[in-house]
């Protein structure tokens, strides 16, 4: 029988890799994004942020602040890092959510397994690094090998779990080979490039369509799928070692500080009512992500979950930024 040994869950937003000297980049990219979330969970301008915008958050930009939170983050993420290599998983099950590099227009699902052999991550080149912002660019490192990298994946684990909930009625996209020309995201990278996840421990990407409304699944049902895919990683007759990566997160690219912090005390309560009753609202932009979270939290909910740090990461006096975080499950 497998057997989850260990869950994890950690920010992947390029505002972690590329350098505290960059965040000012990332800023100049908040103050041209015309749809930023509030915590109203409403759409606003950047000046519109600006104005009603609590003075004391300009003391957060100050270069000791920021290096210090850099810091903060990067031991966080050595944290982890020890955790996934203590546990010597033999499979890691990624929950993430893909941002138009595996799925575009032709198909976008709300879930959706692969059973293939292996995925591929092809780094941008041409026009499309040429145009890729100074910020994003320097941290591209943590979502993209310096060539094509193949990753492999566990075809079986991946193909049962498809298959067990499509019986508890999760209605799933399956795919087994890879669109042409299209990479495995950043979502699903990330843990092996920054958290430290073996080139050969095959991975089984579950993808969640956090971002692309219309059908962009609740709280509450997400939660609901973790739970199946916990019952789907135990029905597996093997014997393996399987760890839970959930990847993204939290509230961006406005830091909602109170929302983040009502995620992470329900995640350590556990409060299962807490995270199934998260507003679609709120579940927009890249806040959805947290819903990449909530799966994890019902795949683990007989866990612990210890939350490592959160580093609420301002980068302009309107509060655009990134809540950064860090959870295990013991």
């Amino acid at each position: 029988m497998a057997e989850i040994v260990v869950g994890i869950a950690s920010s992947h937003t390029p505002q972690l890799s590329s350098g505290v000297d960059m965040w000012h980049d990332h800023a100049e990219r908040d103050r041209r994004n015309p749809q930023l979330l509030g915590k109203d969970a409403r759409y606003h301008t950047y000046d519109e942020l600006l104005a009603v915008a609590d003075p004391a958050l300009r003391a957060e930009l100050e270069p000791a602040v920021w290096d210090g939170k850099y810091r903060r983050c990067q031991r966080a993420i050595e944290a982890l890092t020890a955790d996934l290599a203590k546990a010597d998983a033999d499979i890691a099950i990624v929950i993430g959510d893909d941002q138009r590099e595996l799925f575009r227009d032709d198909g976008i699902p709300a879930f959706a397994c692969f059973t293939g052999a292996e995925l591929v991550d092809a780094p941008p080149a041409g026009e499309a690094l040429a145009r890729m912002p100074q910020g994003i660019r320097a941290a591209a490192w943590a979502a993209h090998g310096d060539r094509e990298q193949v990753h492999p994946v566990q075809a079986e684990l991946s193909a049962h779990v498809a298959e067990r909930l499509a019986s508890d009625d999760f209605d799933l996209t399956v795919l087994r080979r890879q669109p042409a020309g299209r990479s495995l995201g950043h979502a699903f990278t990330f843990p092996r490039y920054r958290l430290g996840l073996p080139p050969a421990t095959p991975i089984v990407p579950l993808f969640v369509n956090t971002y692309y409304p219309p059908n962009v699944p609740s709280a509450a049902r997400c939660h609901a799928l973790g739970r199946a895919l916990h019952e789907a990683v135990r029905s597996w007759d093997t014997a393996a070692r399987v760890a839970v990566i959930a990847s993204g997160g939290l509230s961006h690219f406005v830091v909602d500080e109170d929302l983040d912090r009502t995620v992470l005390d329900a995640l350590e309560a556990p409060n299962t009512q807490v995270l199934q009753s998260l507003s679609r609202d709120q579940m927009r932009s890249g806040t959805s992500e947290i819903l990449n979270w909530i799966v994890a939290a019902g795949a683990l909910e007989t866990r612990q979950a210890t939350v490592i740090d959160y580093v609420p990461g301002y980068r302009t006096p309107a509060g655009t930024g990134a809540g950064m975080a860090f959870v295990r499950w013991e």
